[in-house]
């Protein structure tokens, strides 16, 4: 099916937008085995980047491996699927993958599952119990598996920061980083979509995964890519958009890639031939209305102190939260009140710090609560 604009999932092919110096960067870094982090708000198109760069790898002697880990809930959930998936991704065939994990994991395999579908691909269940992991056999996995294929591989590891929620998370770390800190045959794309946690996992001294390896910031895509993008998209459905409306766009969701496209979407809807600037307003309140159930059950908890914080900086207080004027303004209590206040919001990537100023952390929020602050 032909999408003009995709939201809510990766991109790929036509639909990814850009990322010209990223691409390359990740790519040597793949091709180098260097190992990668990735940090960015929500919403800026971390998966499609990585995909994109994975499904770019031509060469034979490497071997790229995508996981996500979302669902993985404590350290024998995550040595479950990282195991599952080395074994599934480094075989071509299910009697590949038998052999495999007799060959490489022993006894940790008893039990193996094999699931057939109509692609002819196939699904594979390893039979670890609790009480047989072995984290050396399973984390030195990969690095076994390549030496012994003679390849090297790459393995991309998405919503990293479940790592920071299992029981235990700095012991597991400190077992994951000193297994993998040894391996020359297999590096790591470490990525998440919360932008706080990964911070802390990654820039904080005091943490096993400090300094791991090429740690860099994804920015949003420049309007200056999305224009002729958006405008293209358009052209595919027959109508038109000019540049202007084409950057309010990206201006009004802060050049964030999914929001970029999902109002886009709605404008095209709302677009006759040419798209105006009522559709565009339109396009917002729609975009607004869609998010809302979502931000309502971001914010229905909040207490009074949060919620005034909040409205302080949809006001544009951006800094100097404890002023006398800005407190009593705001109704923001003590500064040590107000510490605590930007600490649970930003744990609940509710807020956020962007060249040292305090922000909303989503722009579609931000306009849902300044609408609601008006009320």
């Amino acid at each position: 099916m032909d999408k003009t604009f995709i939201f809510g999932v990766s991109v790929e092919g036509e639909n990814f937008t850009d990322r010209t110096q990223e691409t390359e960067r990740i790519r040597l870094n793949f091709e180098n085995g260097v190992n990668t982090v990735l940090i960015s708000p929500r919403r800026i198109g971390k998966t499609s980047l990585v995909k994109k760069v994975c499904s770019s790898i031509t060469a034979s002697g490497i071997k790229t491996i995508y996981m996500d880990i979302y669902d993985c809930r404590d350290e024998y959930d995550f040595y479950t699927r990282f195991a599952t998936t080395v074994i599934r991704e480094t075989s071509s065939r299910i009697e590949q993958a038998l052999e495999s994990a007799k060959e490489f994991l022993g006894r940790l395999a008893p039990a193996v599952s094999i699931s057939p579908d109509p692609s002819h691909e196939f699904s594979i269940s390893l039979g670890i119990k609790p009480k047989d992991i072995d984290l050396e056999t399973i984390l030195s996995l990969p690095e076994k598996i390549a030496k012994k294929k003679g390849f090297h591989i790459v393995i991309c590891i998405d919503e990293f920061q479940q790592i920071g929620e299992f029981p235990d998370s700095i012991i597991v770390q400190k077992r994951l980083r000193g297994v993998w800190q040894h391996q020359q045959y297999t590096s790591y794309c470490l990525f998440g979509s919360k932008k706080h946690m990964m911070e802390n996992i990654f820039q904080n001294r005091r943490m096993p995964f400090y300094m791991f390896g090429d740690t860099f910031y994804l920015k949003p895509i420049t309007t200056q890519d999305w224009i002729p993008f958006i405008q293209s998209r358009f052209a595919s459905k027959g109508k038109n958009i000019s540049a202007e409306l084409a950057g309010e766009i990206c201006k009004t969701v802060e050049n964030h890639s999914s929001y970029v496209q999902q109002l886009a979407w709605n404008v095209l809807l709302q677009t006759k031939d040419s798209a105006t600037p009522q559709n565009i307003r339109d396009a917002v309140l729609e975009l607004i209305n869609q998010c809302s159930p979502l931000f309502t059950h971001q914010t229905e908890s909040l207490t009074s102190y949060q919620m005034n914080f909040l409205k302080a900086v949809c006001s544009g207080v951006h800094s100097g939260f404890g002023n006398k004027d800005v407190t009593d303004r705001f109704g923001l209590g003590s500064k040590s009140n107000i510490t605590r206040l930007q600490k649970s919001l930003t744990d609940k990537e509710l807020i956020d710090k962007v060249d040292g100023r305090t922000v909303i952390a989503d722009p579609v929020l931000r306009l849902w609560l300044s609408a609601l602050f008006r009320q």
